[in-house]
């Protein structure tokens, strides 16, 4: 059993109402780890590089905005996250290194990363069953569309969920920025399979879309705030026809600050299956613990236990609901 004390954080800006840390606290104390998890404020990225590069730090969950930005300035990235263009967890390999004499050898960290976020994408829109959504869901022998609100670091994970493992090949998006959508197509270009993307820019572009490539499965990856611009009313204009549509599939909205943002309470209002962002961060938990603390340990993991703890935290946190 290890006896050093080390460190987990959520990073990123505006992180400090997160729910993950009892969560993550309490999946600590059943592996019998003296590790504890905190959610770090990081103003810049120099910030968060200089707690990566701390010795007692042990992960780091990554969030908005650093999950592109990041990617430069570790020492390695793994396929997915080179792959979905976005880094949401960091983690280390130890290399010996040799030095002048013999016997003068020591052990380095290297600051990996990869995107862990997918799994809570897919884990979410499978949540909710076929009998609660008007329709079959996309299958390897009836491909389907998807639409994302959000061209972020968040939207890449959602296309590589929804393309690479839920069988949409066309994926709508609504975004208020011409560029980060091109930015976007750009990077899924180098998944294996690469989805059709297109960019819904107007009300009459939705509208002319037929009735059987209306979208099935809906991820939103923007924060909860009201529409001001004229491209912003837009998005929400575009977004409401689509929920009105009779042809229902499940919406996951990614943000949870509030639980329950305009975006879900729009699409239960419409009878949508709607699934909160909250439970994104427990389809995740096998495997950022694999990677922190080993394949023995996370197998003596309580993922029932860490479920509970985290649907309770949500439900009483004062800052979410």
């Amino acid at each position: 059993m290890t006896t050093e004390q080390k460190k987990l954080h959520l990073v990123g800006v505006g992180v400090t109402h997160s729910i993950a840390p009892a969560m993550h606290n309490s999946i600590t104390q059943s592996l019998a780890l003296p590790w504890t998890f905190h959610a770090t404020e990081c103003p810049t990225l120099s910030d968060l590089l200089a707690l990566a590069r701390q010795p007692k730090t042990a992960g780091l969950v990554v969030t908005m905005p650093y999950k592109n930005s990041v990617m430069p300035h570790l020492d390695e990235l793994d396929e997915l996250a080179t792959t979905i263009g976005a880094c949401n967890n960091i983690y280390y390999k130890t290399e010996e290194t040799k030095g002048p004499e013999p016997g003068q050898e020591s052990q380095a960290r290297r600051l990996c990363g990869t995107n862990t976020d997918w799994r809570g994408i897919k884990g979410c829109l499978l949540e909710k069953g076929d009998d609660e959504s008007s329709r079959p869901r996309p299958s390897p022998d009836s491909p389907g569309t998807a639409l994302i609100v959000g061209a972020g670091g968040a939207s890449r994970a959602a296309v590589y969920a929804i393309s690479q493992h839920l069988h949409c090949s066309t994926i709508y998006i609504l975004n208020r920025d011409r560029d980060e959508v091109q930015a976007l197509i750009r990077d899924a270009g180098r998944l294996p399979s690469t989805p059709e993307i297109i960019h819904i820019e107007t009300l009459d572009a939705a509208l002319s879309i037929p009735e059987a490539l209306r979208p099935y499965y809906i991820v939103g990856t923007v924060p909860d705030l009201e529409p001001r611009t004229d491209a912003e009313k837009t998005v929400a204009a575009v977004l409401e026809w689509f929920l009105s549509q009779p042809q229902r599939g499940v919406l996951l909205d990614m943000c949870f600050k509030p639980r329950r943002t305009r975006m879900i309470r729009l699409a239960e209002a419409r009878g949508w299956p709607a699934v909160e962002g909250t439970h994104v961060i427990g389809y995740q938990i096998e495997e950022q613990w694999r990677l922190w603390a080993g394949e023995e340990r996370v197998g003596k993991l309580d993922r029932d236990g860490a479920w509970r703890v985290l649907l309770r935290a949500a439900e009483e946190s004062t800052a979410i609901n």
